[in-house]
């Protein structure tokens, strides 16, 4: 099949994931306005063999996504906990065809390819990761870009949550959408200054229905103040006792992570 009918089929089955439970075909239509992420999560080894992803990822994968319109780009170690060994990347995208390029433009860039030379001629027997699985989201429509926190500028000190929201079925997934959007849920964060990186819907990915998001933080002192400080809001406690949005939520992951010094996010 040729690259050009190849873009032209996925782009539409990427509608059709899109229409499928993220609510029909005129969310499919917001497709222009919202970025897609890719997250990703690396199972690294153990030992110094970690510096050969981080190499590879700050001096050829980053930079060749800049060069192709993706920023920023984020790299987060696990601040503590049984997956410490995970180092999770999220990696921006203006539309579906660009998410399905990059691969093959990256193949085909000589400079890509010589910056990565080391990662790329890894041996079985010393690899530069064990494994990684891929998430793709779909940025909702009340924050449809990824906000940089201040502190990124200067590398200044910063920890992010990330926080993954499972519900039963699909009805009760997009209901929980409904409640950060329309519902005002995202607007009582930046009231309070809970301060989002990013809401992601899964398309492609594990445990689904469910979505994604990040929030950043100074430390851990002032993450615990802001969350009281939402937790009393009345706002939220106006929102959260409404019935149309009970019981949206069947599990919750919360993971605490330290970007990479190179991180852009």
């Amino acid at each position: 099949m040729k690259r050009r009918a190849f873009l032209r089929t996925s782009s539409l089955a990427g509608g059709a994931v899109l229409s499928s439970w993220a609510g029909g075909e005129a969310l499919a239509q917001e497709a222009s306005t919202r970025e897609f992420y890719e997250l990703r999560t690396y199972e690294m080894p153990t030992g110094n063999r970690k510096a050969v992803l981080n190499e590879y990822l700050e001096k050829a994968f980053i930079p060749a996504l800049n060069r192709l319109g993706s920023r920023p780009v984020g790299v987060f170690s696990v601040l503590s906990g049984s997956n410490a060994l995970n180092l999770f990347v999220l990696v921006p995208h203006a539309s579906l065809e660009s998410f399905l390029a990059v691969p093959g433009k990256l193949a085909a860039n000589a400079e890509y390819l010589k910056a990565a030379a080391a990662y790329l001629s890894t041996t079985i027997d010393n690899p530069a990761y064990t494994r990684y699985e891929s998430t793709l989201l779909w940025a909702f429509k009340n924050l449809p870009r990824v906000r940089v926190p201040a502190e990124t500028a200067g590398n200044k000190p910063r920890i992010f949550e990330l926080r993954i929201y499972e519900s039963h079925n699909e009805p009760t997934a997009l209901k929980k959408i409904e409640m950060f959007n329309e519902g005002g849920e995202i607007a009582i964060f930046d009231k309070v200054g809970l301060r989002s990186v990013f809401f992601g819907q899964t398309l492609i990915g594990q445990r689904q229905p469910n979505l994604v998001y990040m929030t950043v933080h100074q430390d851990m002192v002032a993450r615990e103040k802001t969350w009281d400080d939402f937790r009393n809001s009345p706002d939220w406690k106006a929102l959260s006792s409404n019935p149309v949005y009970a019981n949206t939520v069947s599990a919750t992951t919360v993971m605490f992570l330290r970007p990479a010094a190179y991180s852009q996010i």
